[in-house]
């Protein structure tokens, strides 16, 4: 018997899933995280001594619950949330909370990036990316020109995954899938693009891991991890990468024409490809996987930010808020929502604001705000998938995953929205489950250099697709209209997103 142990460290938790190599996924646990309260609007951050603490403490639940199968685990894989920036001094010690994915607050810094390196095209053609204000450089430059004091006590910058591996092994190491998404990387090249680090700050090069190759392994588990854990010492830890990378694992999109929805607290949409995807406008982030290939990604900063938000504004419960939406129709009569309550990165609206529009005395209703809400965040991803299209990527079939694709109602939005067959069944934690795949994968690849991820997949059995939505006509024409409206009420209102932000007094 073997098993295999993944870790997904999100922002509203760490997930942890116990996988074993003939009976499928044993079980799961979480623990919660929380971001740091009473920062100003755009700034986002945790302390990433949280995550190890919920690392440990998924770890007992699971040691509890499945006790000679947690005691069989093979090896470790880790799924982060992606673009955070850990900085850490000579020691590793932590010099400040992480700033996380969804942090929008160095926008200036992205600009003068940008500005350095010789503009938007020169950018491109050195990483084949956009630098949005969420990307890690930015982040960088924000605590060279904000914080210089812990700026010069800066010696090695983590994302989150890689911080969470140098804790499970001793070792720095990064991967080119979750390093895609510093705006750091030629992506082409899997290297990192040297003008744009000196553009970053002096002397990053040095600070930066060593970067390992897919499928390699990121170490061993060491002393001080696997007491935290109660397993022990030696066991492997694969190199794992980014929840996106990690997702399209669990997922199955593991071979070109397969495409994930997730509706995570973020929304994604994603597809494997052979070769790099550059998208010139920006929207679809052109990143590598983390098993040779290409991962052409598009994000929203607001899935389910946008359904709990308005599920807390009229307290109900997960299975209230499910009843309340479903009994609104298709369009909610005219309701609208704009779901950039946290900013957005696509379209880019660093300083975004959420917005329900068209209310009246006879739609102001919890359940038709409630369905807009599922509607505007699925029209945001919609335009992406649409883009992914448009830029060649085959599509042959799409998957739903993420804690949003529990809900049937919205697999059914999805579905109409986007006008193609959803195909449900993907496990809602893929990214913990694609961590414990990777996680396989290169335990095998130590005793067969060239078994491949494909192959793993198809063993493990973890990735079929389960049964498909049809999308509903009626619904189909109901939302083509309202997406149109939507693309057009985004233009309309951009301009006046940043003083929306600010309260409405300008400066």
């Amino acid at each position: 018997m073997a098993t295999y142990l993944g870790f997904d460290v999100g922002t509203q938790s760490v997930k942890a899933l116990l996988l074993d190599d003939q009976r499928g996924v044993l079980g799961t646990a979480t623990h919660p995280l929380a971001t740091i309260a009473g920062l100003p609007p755009g700034h986002s951050e945790q302390h990433p001594g949280d995550w190890l603490d919920a690392i440990a403490h998924t770890a007992r639940q699971l040691a509890a619950a499945h006790g000679a199968e947690y005691r069989a685990v093979a090896a470790i894989g880790v799924s982060g949330q992606q673009h955070g920036f850990v900085p850490l001094d000579e020691d590793f010690a932590v010099l400040r909370p992480a700033k996380l994915w969804n942090d929008t607050s160095s926008a200036a810094q992205c600009a003068a990036i940008i500005a350095e390196v010789g503009g938007a095209q020169r950018l491109f053609d050195l990483t084949g990316n956009a630098l949005p204000p969420g990307f890690t450089a930015g982040k960088i430059r924000w605590l060279r020109d904000c914080e210089p004091e812990r700026f010069a006590r800066l010696r090695h910058v983590l994302l989150p995954h890689d911080y969470v591996n140098w804790w499970l092994t001793g070792e720095a190491t990064c991967e080119a899938g979750d390093a895609s998404g510093t705006g750091m990387l030629d992506v082409r090249g899997r290297r990192f693009a040297q003008p744009v680090l000196d553009a970053v700050a002096p002397g990053l090069e040095a600070m930066l891991p060593r970067m390992v190759a897919p499928g390699a392994p990121a170490g061993t588990l060491c002393r001080r991890a696997a007491d935290a854990l109660g397993l022990p010492e030696g066991i492997l830890v694969g190199h794992g990468g980014g929840d996106n990378m990690m997702a399209a694992v669990g997922a199955g999109a593991v071979v070109p024409g397969v495409a994930v929805l997730s509706l995570g607290t973020s929304g994604t949409v994603f597809a494997c490809a052979e070769q790099p995807i550059c998208d010139p406008r920006g929207e679809i982030a052109a990143f590598c996987d983390s098993t040779g290939r290409w991962l052409p990604l598009g994000c929203t900063m607001n899935a389910t930010v946008a359904t709990e938000l308005t599920r807390n504004l009229f307290a109900q419960s997960i299975a209230g808020f499910e009843h309340e939406a479903a009994s609104a129709p298709p369009g909610c009569d005219g309701v609208l929502c704009l779901p950039f309550f946290t900013g957005e990165r696509s379209p880019d609206l660093p300083d975004g604001t959420g917005a329900f529009l068209g209310l009246t005395p006879a739609n102001a209703r919890p359940s038709h705000l409630t369905r807009a809400a599922m509607e505007g965040a699925t029209f945001a991803l919609v335009r992406l998938l649409d883009r992914l299209g448009e830029l060649g990527v085959p599509l042959r079939e799409l998957r739903i995953t993420g804690g949003g694709s529990r809900s049937a109602l919205w697999c059914r939005i999805v579905a109409a929205a986007a006008g193609r067959a959803v195909h449900t069944g993907v496990h809602p934690d893929a990214a913990a489950l694609g961590a414990a795949v990777h996680a396989c994968w290169t335990q095998q690849r130590t005793r067969r250099a060239d078994v491949t991820i494909e192959t793993v997949v198809e063993e493990l059995g973890v990735a079929h697709p389960g049964a498909a939505v049809m999308p509903d006509p009626r619904w189909q024409a109901v939302y083509a209209p309202l997406r149109a409206t939507f693309d057009r009420a985004v233009a309309a209102l951009t301009p006046c997103m940043p003083a929306l932000r600010r309260g409405g007094r300008e400066r």
